[in-house]
């Protein structure tokens, strides 16, 4: 063969799995694989392991599915995914929640003002469920175009009758406890929304700036203590307030100070004043005077009981004592409108001065308010109409803006009022340490979770579970027309709860109040009338514990918990406070053992993702290619799940395009490691041409030891819901440990080498197992690429999918210490060496490695015994034709010196050598062409 062309005798890399991913085709593919093949029904019913419960958290039936949704489901996804290779049997049913203000506005929206004024609950109700099952069509197909395996064909939805009639069981099991009660407070009411909130239905957004005002408040000097009235004289005496809700003035039926509290009495322009003496200077700033002198000072306990008189109206203002009153801020004075403040009604009550909530549905003044008033927009007009009657009244000493903190409805964006409205609620403080407690037997990721929910917890005393809209569960309850004293009881809850399993909650609506009564009531029934509440929708999804893993997945089991709960952080306060609460009343513990959540979305800037800004990132332009595919390309659905991978889910994440890309790029590098691990198997046939691990050389066992670890550490990472872990060793292990070190030096002897022979055969060994393994670790995020790279597999397998491969073992006897501390140092030479060796490049000394001949002299005591060790293997992990090593006494440290190589160039494998044979090739390619090597 002399001069003959050698390529036909060159073990080349055959495959066809492709270099590009053409993901907007491939992953469809993969995705109808699965469903036809029922991969994911099979391994939830036939997994050898226990069950595993990854328990959905609802996201709502409204608008289209954002960043945060992808991250969330995703995130979920990973770990079923993992938990279904590792043998169990997870059940994870997708829901929605379904009920609620939101949709009931969608449909309000979309019609015109003569359909709204005609429109009847019941019309509404039938339009909200139309809505709300239509987005969830919308939103499955997205979710499946994820990659997110579940039980797509029968979701949970809190508006089917099954789940209501649970629900049901849930609210009335609380009832029957004496948990739920019926009374008239302050709540957080929405005028936009018409309806009663819970404080997880609020949000406080920055900027929000509220009229403050300070006013005076006449003091009857004829109810001062002797002392101070002597002081007083006939001089005008006042108390001063400070409030940054003007309109609550009209309901003021006290002043409030602290008991243990030093009071002053103040000499201003304006005549005597009453305030905190340790906010007197602060109050000399408000009035701009200065040096204010006081004439007494006195405990709070001292004035207890003096009345000041209403500055608008003619009623007393008693003053009285509570410990709520700070020196914070204001005067130290708190007016009091018991209607509009929870901590100003539970002092009223103490001192038996009822409630007066002069506000409508609407928030606006009622005719209680006083006629000037009445109509008039408590946050608009009639909030500026106080304060212009104060002014007239010369009761108004200073107005000013005050930025602060302030709730509004989470869902019309609007400004919300405390408002005092009789409502159902649910006692927490009832079962308030018992839901502590169950706290701190769940796990929560990260561990600073549990100090959320403990303070939020731990501070919550009622929940307010009635909400005044037609689009939701009704609250089962009945009222004696007469005496509006509701009748509740096992008898009726377990007679609607029936009805409910059957026709669903509009049978509320539909049936008459004969009807929903059970039978021993229904000769009475025109004695009551139907309650038109609704249950707060957080009670809707915190009941699908008992909904769904209750009578879905554990029926049997006294205990209905799942596994793990995952949502974003702000269910501290939501979704995960609603289910702890409900499963803590009902059935003693957490409905979870476990809580992961994480942080949310923004771009590459930081900054809070919005449409106006124009930085939204949407999950299906990442996936399917925005209208121009140069700037936004179709990277499909594992690109966009390796990004939730890579990030620490902890804390907010960023993501654009450059992310975007660099991720891309990442992908990239995983797949095509795999496609060189298949295309050099094409004649591998594991079941015979494996290389006993006795017999493979020590690379190869190194390389298994690295793979060992590399298995144990995805393990892990895994176990520990640590996916940055995952994303930064598969990422290290395919960049560093393959394609710069192992690959690059496995070339030689998969292209050179005999191709049924042991050298061969040993690489592909371990290319064998770095492929089946690499393909499993990869699953729970690079779901469609392992199961690509699977199915391109060039040898028989006896699992159709990845999925069913299971999870790999990592043998205890490639665990092998001291060859892998050889070979960390070898590497360290190798990556000294390969600095020399592009020197030499860059200086033209030589073109590839191969025409290279490296020299070592007085190898470092460290390295010597390696250099012996391992002579033969040197030129192989350099990569270059010939090493030779010199030892001379006393010289200086080690020396590494690139030189040409010697001898003539084998056309065949391009080393040089010394030994070219007749047939024009080298020593080894002889062999090799033989059949010996």
């Amino acid at each position: 063969m002399g001069t003959g062309n050698y390529q036909e005798t060159v073990n080349l890399p055959q495959t066809t799995f492709a270099m590009r991913a053409n993901a907007r085709e491939r992953e469809l593919q993969i995705q109808a694989f699965w469903e036809d093949q029922q991969v994911y029904e099979q391994l939830a019913e036939h997994n050898p392991g226990a069950i595993f419960i990854l328990h959905d958290g609802p996201p709502y039936a409204n608008a289209a599915l954002h960043l945060g949704h992808a991250l969330n489901k995703i995130l979920k996804d990973t770990i079923n995914r993992y938990q279904m290779l590792r043998g169990r049997r997870v059940q994870y049913i997708p829901g929605w929640d379904c009920h609620g203000l939101p949709i009931e506005l969608k449909v309000l929206q979309n019609l015109k003002t003569a359909e709204r004024n005609s429109l009847t609950a019941l019309d509404l109700r039938y339009r909200a469920r139309d809505y709300a099952l239509e987005t969830v069509k919308v939103h499955t197909k997205s979710f499946k175009r994820y990659g997110i395996w579940g039980d797509w064909k029968h979701p949970y939805l809190t508006l089917q009758p099954e789940y209501e009639a649970a629900q049901i069981g849930v609210f009335g099991q609380m009832a029957l406890k004496g948990y739920i009660y019926r009374a008239l407070k302050p709540v957080y009411w929405s005028p936009s929304s018409r309806t009663a909130l819970a404080e997880a239905e609020l949000e406080y957004p920055e900027g929000h700036t509220s009229r403050s005002i300070y006013v005076a408040f006449a003091i009857d000097r004829g109810t001062l203590p002797d002392g101070l009235r002597e002081l007083v004289g006939d001089q005008k005496l006042a108390i001063a307030i400070w409030t940054t809700t003007p309109w609550t003035i009209p309901a003021n039926l006290a002043l409030c100070l602290n008991e243990t509290l030093d009071y002053s009495v103040v000499a201003t322009n304006q005549g005597l004043m009453i305030v905190a003496t340790a906010l007197v200077p602060r109050f000399s700033v408000v009035l701009a005077e200065e040096n204010l002198t006081s004439i007494w000072t006195g405990k709070g306990k001292d004035l207890e009981g003096i009345i000041a008189h209403h500055p608008l109206f003619d009623r007393p203002s008693p003053l009285i004592l509570g410990a709520h009153v700070t020196i914070e801020a204001g005067t130290g004075v708190v007016h009091t409108a018991p209607g509009h403040g929870m901590d100003d009604f539970i002092v009223a009550r103490t001192y038996g001065l009822g409630v007066l909530s002069p506000v409508d549905d609407l928030g606006r003044f009622t005719a209680e308010a006083g006629a000037d008033f009445v109509g008039q927009s408590v946050l608009a007009e009639g909030n500026l109409a106080v304060i212009e009657a104060l002014k007239q009244a010369g009761a108004l000493l200073k107005e000013e803006d005050y930025q602060h903190k302030y709730p509004y409805d989470w869902r019309t964006k609007k400004p919300v009022i405390l408002r005092a409205t009789t409502q159902w609620f649910a006692s927490v403080a009832q079962f308030r340490e018992t839901a502590l407690n169950a706290i701190q037997q769940v796990q929560w990721v990260p561990a600073v979770g549990i100090n959320r929910i403990i303070g939020m917890v731990a501070e919550r005393s009622d929940w307010c579970i009635s909400r005044q809209r037609s689009w939701g569960l009704p609250i089962p309850v009945f009222y004696d027309q007469a005496t509006d004293e509701p009748l509740l009881n096992k008898e009726t809850l377990d007679h609607v709860q029936g009805i409910f399993a059957q026709h669903g909650s509009d049978a509320w609506w539909q049936l008459s109040v004969s009807e929903l009564l059970p039978a021993a009531y229904r000769a009475d029934s025109d004695r009551y009338r139907k309650g038109m509440d609704t249950l707060d929708v957080w009670f809707d999804s915190g009941s699908s514990w008992a909904a769904v893993v209750g009578t879905r997945l554990l029926k049997d089991d006294p205990i209905k918990q799942a596994d793990l709960y995952l949502e974003g952080s702000d269910q501290h306060r939501g979704w995960f406070q609603s289910s702890l609460l409900t499963s803590v009343a009902t059935q003693g513990t957490a409905p979870y053992r476990a809580v992961l959540t994480h942080g949310f979305t923004l771009d590459e800037q930081g900054r809070k993702m919005s449409k106006s800004l124009g930085n939204t990132v949407d999950p299906a332009i990442v996936i399917e290619g925005g209208s121009d595919q140069k700037k936004d390309p179709a990277y499909g659905a594992d690109v966009l799940r390796l990004w939730v991978s890579s990030v620490d889910y902890s804390s907010d994440m960023r993501l654009g395009r450059t992310i975007l890309s660099q991720q891309a790029d990442i992908y990239r590098k995983i797949r095509n490691t795999a496609r060189y691990l298949l295309s050099n198997l094409y004649d591998f046939d594991p079941t015979q041409d494996q290389t006993a691990y006795e017999d493979l050389p020590r690379l190869e066992r190194y390389m298994l030891h690295r793979l060992r670890e590399v298995i144990l550490e995805v393990t892990d990472a895994f176990d520990k819901y640590q996916f940055y872990r995952f994303y930064q060793t598969i990422q290290n292990f395919c960049v560093v440990d393959l394609s710069n070190f192992y690959l690059d030096i496995a070339k030689d002897s998969l292209y050179i080498s005999t191709a049924q022979g042991l050298r061969r055969r040993s690489t592909q060994t371990v290319l064998y197992h770095v492929l089946e393994t690499l393909t499993r670790l990869i699953a729970p995020v690079l779901c469609h690429l392992a199961e690509d790279i699977w199915q391109h597999l060039p040898y028989a397998t006896s699992h159709t999918s990845v999925f069913f491969g299971g999870w790999p073992v990592a043998p205890q006897a490639w665990d092998q210490q001291e060859l892998a501390q050889d070979w960390k140092l070898l590497i360290n030479l190798r990556n000294l060496v390969t600095l020399k060796l592009e020197e030499a490049r860059i200086e033209k000394k030589i073109g590839s490695a191969l025409e290279a001949q490296v020299a070592i002299h007085n190898a470092d005591p460290v390295y010597a015994p390696l250099l012996v060790q391992y002579a033969d293997e040197l030129r192989y992990l350099f990569i270059v034709s010939q090493v030779t090593t010199v030892t001379i006494p006393d010289q200086e440290p080690m020396t590494i010196q690139i030189l040409g190589a010697e001898g003539s160039k084998c056309p065949r494998c391009w080393n040089y050598s010394l030994q070219v044979h007749e047939e024009g090739v080298c020593e080894r390619c002889t062999d090799a062409l033989a059949g010996h090597y």
